[in-house]
């Protein structure tokens, strides 16, 4: 089998397993909890980054991170599934890079506060940061997908965008949801058509034990 290097709190681990349901690959990969923190864990062998997800297939090659994973898996499902053919291909990949820079600025929001001591904290860096995910969230409240009717309906693009704001859910509360009306229902929408998103929710934790498990 193959196996999936990640965490559970990780979002982008969580659009890899969701993708696997999705796309019927459940019983083909093996998924085997990684820390990033810790120096003996195989994954600095599997991925020199030291980052989750990876992917480790059947024949030792790796593949990451998880925007790659996702082409892998939609193409052992036939191709098309994820990402579109010819030119709306494209929109996908964009919007699937936006939804995954929000992903990055929460984690290195919650990064400054879970590796430093409080007197060394920036709260300006924190702000840019927290701007970024403004701004994406922004966007995305102005253009916002169509909303899902099945699993058939969602692309990679819409996936991360899902693990996005429910890792805000996670780590950040639902503060996000007061000014953002058309995402909070398109959120509801991909639940009830994706099963499998609920099934990889994890409890909401402001405060991290480990937030280095989080990394791509």
């Amino acid at each position: 089998m193959m196996k999936l290097r990640s965490s559970p709190p990780s979002p982008f681990g969580r659009k890899v397993k969701v993708a696997m349901a999705m796309l019927g690959l459940k019983d083909r990969i093996e998924v085997v909890d990684a820390n990033t923190a810790d120096p003996d864990d195989s994954l600095r062998g599997q991925n020199p980054l030291g980052k989750i997800p990876a992917l480790v297939l059947e024949n030792g090659d790796v593949l990451y991170d998880s925007a790659v994973i996702l082409e892998y898996l939609d193409f052992l499902a036939g191709g098309g599934k994820l990402f579109p053919l010819g030119e709306a291909r494209f929109a996908v990949l964009r919007d699937q890079a936006l939804a995954d820079g929000v992903m990055d600025a929460a984690l290195l929001r919650v990064y400054e506060k879970r590796f430093k001591q409080p007197n060394y904290r920036d709260p300006a860096w924190d702000a840019y940061q927290g701007s970024k995910v403004e701004r994406g969230l922004a966007h995305f409240e102005q253009n916002t997908p169509p909303a899902p009717a099945t699993a058939a309906d969602v692309d990679a693009a819409t996936l991360t965008l899902a693990c996005a704001l429910g890792y805000l859910d996670m780590r950040f509360g639902d503060g996000w949801r007061e000014s953002h009306p058309k995402l909070v229902a398109w959120l509801k929408a991909f639940e009830a058509a994706v099963p499998a998103f609920a099934g990889t929710r994890q409890p909401a934790a402001p405060v991290p034990d480990n937030a280095a498990v989080e990394l791509r």
